[in-house]
């Protein structure tokens, strides 16, 4: 079993499953930038290596307005309604 800490509260660890993985990666992958300083720099070599060693799929692209807030609820519901996979990046 892993153990998955909350970075927000880690007085109480939350125990949770961890989702299983596909064996092979197949349709649209979202990049969302939380514009944090570099963030887009980090996304750029992730789409380049994903679609170099998974030519079969897509890569959307899509930002948060604010890295200081939860993405809004529409932008969560278009990458939800647009992709099988989610890459958030976080860098400075």
């Amino acid at each position: 079993m892993t153990t998955i800490l909350d970075p927000t509260d880690e007085r109480t660890p939350v125990e949770r499953q961890i989702t299983p993985r596909p064996a092979a990666l197949h349709g649209t992958v979202a990049l969302l930038d939380i514009i944090k300083p570099r963030g887009d720099v980090l996304l750029d070599r992730l789409e380049a290596l994903l679609t170099e060693r998974a030519p079969g799929i897509t890569v959307k692209r899509f930002r948060k307005p604010t890295f200081t807030k939860p993405a809004p609820d529409a932008l969560r519901r278009e990458i939800a309604g647009e992709a099988d996979f989610v890459i958030e990046a976080l860098a400075d």
